[in-house]
């Protein structure tokens, strides 16, 4: 478990098939404590989880990142919350959908990213320190300090997946915490500006 800033820790799971990190992340915003998108854990990284407060959220990106919600909500009793537009095609019970410009718990405001992998793909953004925009499938940190899209073939259209992913530069942030790859923890903005272009 690693801490990337205040209130906010990382922990990975390497995916051979994809050769990659996936990553989730833990909140500690206000009185709440919530689960990003959590794949499946250490021992060592559940035993600090369970050190802390009872988590009381956990929030998935995507219908594709289900991952270990089930096991973690097993475990803590907390509440599932995902996209209202992918909530019907995921295998796990939602306790509550959101969508785009709604206010979560914790601060956390849900920007939707049109013309994505899913129909419901959803960026989080917090308004702490500098700050942060977390994202599921919608930009992965590969190599280390820069990102990428997924492949082309994953998207219906490209060219409107990269307009529907520039809703995020509204956004005044530092850090982009990633569900695939690697993190980028400060001057992650004019990494998503190189990406996407002028």
């Amino acid at each position: 478990m690693k801490s990337l800033l205040p209130g906010i820790w990382e922990w990975s799971w390497f995916s051979e098939e994809k050769q990659l990190d996936f990553n989730g992340h833990v909140l500690a915003v206000g009185e709440h404590r919530i689960l990003i998108d959590p794949p499946p854990m250490t021992p060592a990284d559940f035993a600090f989880l369970k050190q802390g407060e009872a988590v009381d959220y956990i929030l998935l990106t995507n219908r594709d990142h289900q991952r270990e919600a089930e096991q973690f909500r097993q475990t803590f009793g907390c509440k599932i919350m995902a996209p209202d537009l992918d909530a019907k095609e995921m295998s796990v019970p939602i306790d509550k959908t959101y969508k785009d410009g709604e206010l979560l718990p914790g601060g956390i405001w849900i920007v939707h990213l049109k013309n994505q992998k899913s129909p419901g793909e959803s960026a989080l953004f917090l308004q702490k320190g500098k700050g942060v925009v977390i994202v599921g499938d919608a930009l992965i940190g590969h190599p280390s300090g820069s990102l990428r899209l997924l492949p082309d073939e994953k998207y219906a259209d490209i060219t409107q997946a990269r307009v529907g992913l520039r809703r995020i530069l509204n956004f005044s942030f530092d850090a982009l915490l990633v569900g695939d790859g690697t993190s980028i923890i400060t001057n992650a903005k004019p990494a998503v500006q190189h990406l996407l272009g002028p």
